[in-house]
Order: structure tokens, then C-alpha cells, then sequence
């Protein structure tokens, strides 16, 4: 497969929301989405850093391009502002010049993320890693169900990481043990188990929405400097720095398998999609097998009704005809 993101088809009327869209994968998925013509709520902690990205964006595109950017604010460390962040979407789509009636969510990216930093805990106290990567977008999946149109695609980003992710549920916030990178491929594997659950649960709801899951490969990004950054490391944000600059393909590279799963007419509900080059760190998206544990559907399912009683959200799935 030779994929690009000039296969992208062409995306007028449609809305997309991408979490933490001003930077790395999620700016360069909006960019893209927004060049073939979608309306891109770009989801964003810091609204000025949004804006900033919206209009680096905007001189970029064609005078005849109809895409159109929203940025709105969202703290995924938060659940009153993934709450928020819900209630607002009909006015934030009103004033882009939609009635509220045609506020539905046609793609919904779960893309924003931390990696590796040292432990921290959200607002609601949970660890931060998986209180971000994995509760504040089970939340919001949650809280944007009732926007999701009746075929909507709802792409979470994991990582290749979480091949050596284990849910502990005994520990799930760290607070016996915590150790930064096994906190990430816990989040990126809890990811991918919520992925392929929605997927079933959506099934069995007869629902004729798509649940997928998706990694980026080894893509140069912020993320990679969090870590050092938020230890004052110096050295380390260099050795992360050159290491990215060595090895790791470009975010607009990485963004593909995120597209693809968005957009392309052949991709399945509840499959996983990736780089299929080196090692699966780059190259063009296929479809993929991740690690046998994010199949695990007993895992999913504890996962699943824990999340519910932490974050104080329900899926409603079956009091709607979907």
C-alpha cells in the first residue's frame, strides 16, 4: 500500500473534533482535513496556542477551500472542562454558521496525549498519563456520543508501546508504584482496549458507527521532550531531540495512519492501523494486529465499567437507533 495524504478524499460538510490539534499528529490530521474541506473543532488545553495553529493553517490553504477551523478550549487533565467543552459544541458550531440541528460529529480523534513524564495527578486526582490518554477521552467519547452522526468514526491514537502495557488494576493510579514509561504503555494499551469495546459494544447495539484504533509509528513530536522538559533535564531533551532528528519520520508522516482510519472508504470497525515500514515506526498505514492482551475482551470489559465509576459517565448506547 502507498497511501498518502493526497488519497485523502474530499471531506465538504463534514465535522471533525481532534483533540490537542495544535501540535504534532493532531495539527498536521487538521491541516489535512481541513485542505479537503472539513469543518475541524480543533480541541485544544491552551486556546491562544490553538488559535496560533489555526492560523498557521489558514495561510496555508487554497482561496477556494471551504474548510473552516474552530478552536475550542479542552483540559483532558479536567473532566469539568471535558464536560464543558460537550456542552458547548452546538454553540461553538452555531457560530461557525451551522443550526445546531446539523451539529453531528462525522470524525472524532482521540489524539491528544502525554508520554512518559514524571507522576502527576489531574485535577480529579488520577495519574496523569492515564487520566489523559485514557479517562479524559473515555469521557469525552462519552459526553459527544449524543453528536456522533449515525456512521461517525471515532479514531483513538495509541501507541506501539503498549505492547508492553499492563492494566493494573490494583494500581491503576500509580500510587504504589510508579514508574513513567510502564504509566504509558498502561494508557496506550487502555487506549486500544477501549477501542475494540466501543467497537463491540456498538455492534451489539446495532449501531452502524466505527470504533478504531491506530498508532503514529516513531513520528517527530512534542512528546517526546515532556519528559525532560518537565524533569529539567537538559541532556535528556537534547538526547531526545537528536534521537527524533535520527530516526523518526516527520508528524505529517506519522498523521497517516490517523487519516487513513478517518477517511478511507475500506477501513473496518474495531481494526488497528499503522505504519507497515521499518519495524512499524514508518511508512504508509495498513492494517495491523496489535498485542494479544488488547484483545483481552474481560480486560476491556472491567476497564470499561471502571472508567464509568471513575469518570461518572455512561454510555447510553441502547436508547438510541443507531
Amino acid at each position: 500500500m502507498s497511501w498518502t495524504a493526497s488519497d485523502v478524499p474530499d471531506q465538504s460538510g463534514r465535522t471533525v473534533v481532534v483533540t490537542g490539534a495544535n501540535s504534532g499528529i493532531g495539527f498536521e490530521a487538521t491541516r489535512v482535513l481541513a485542505e479537503r474541506g472539513a469543518t475541524v473543532v480543533m480541541a485544544c488545553r491552551s486556546v491562544d496556542r490553538g488559535e496560533a495553529a489555526a492560523d498557521e493553517i489558514r495561510d496555508g490553504l487554497e482561496a477556494d477551500v471551504k474548510g473552516e477551523l474552530i478552536v475550542e478550549e479542552l483540559d483532558l487533565a479536567d473532566l469539568e472542562s471535558v464536560r464543558a467543552f460537550a456542552e458547548r459544541f452546538d454553540d461553538a458550531v452555531d457560530r461557525n454558521g451551522e443550526s445546531s440541528e446539523e451539529a453531528e460529529i462525522d470524525v472524532l480523534v482521540n489524539n491528544a496525549g502525554v508520554m512518559a513524564i514524571p507522576r502527576r495527578e489531574t485535577v480529579q486526582g488520577f495519574e496523569m498519563q492515564f487520566g489523559v490518554n485514557h479517562l479524559g477521552h473515555f469521557a469525552l467519547t462519552a459526553a459527544l456520543f449524543d453528536h456522533l452522526a449515525r456512521d461517525a468514526r471515532t479514531v483513538t491514537v495509541s501507541s506501539g508501546v503498549h505492547k508492553q502495557g499492563e492494566i493494573d488494576f490494583d494500581d491503576l493510579q500509580g500510587e504504589n508504584d510508579y514508574n513513567r514509561w510502564s504509566a504509558y504503555a498502561q494508557s496506550k494499551l487502555a487506549n486500544l482496549l477501549f477501542a475494540y469495546e466501543f467497537d463491540r459494544r456498538l455492534e451489539n447495539a446495532t449501531s452502524n458507527a466505527m470504533s478504531v484504533g491506530v498508532h503514529p509509528g516513531y513520528a517527530d513530536t512534542a512528546l517526546q521532550a515532556q519528559g525532560p522538559e518537565m524533569d529539567g533535564s537538559r541532556v535528556r531533551k537534547l538526547l531526545a531531540d537528536a534521537a527524533n532528528a535520527v530516526f523518526a519520520q516527520s508528524a505529517a508522516k506519522g498523521a497517516l495512519p490517523t487519516l487513513y482510519a478517518a477517511t478511507a472508504s475500506d477501513v473496518q470497525s474495531g481494526e488497528y492501523y499503522g505504519p507497515g515500514g521499518l519495524m512499524n515506526m514508518r511508512g504508509a498505514p495498513e492494517r495491523q494486529r496489535s498485542a494479544e492482551q488488547s484483545y483481552d475482551r474481560e480486560m476491556a470489559r472491567k476497564l470499561w465499567e471502571v472508567s464509568e465509576e471513575l469518570t461518572d459517565v455512561e454510555f447510553d448506547l441502547e436508547s438510541r437507533d443507531r
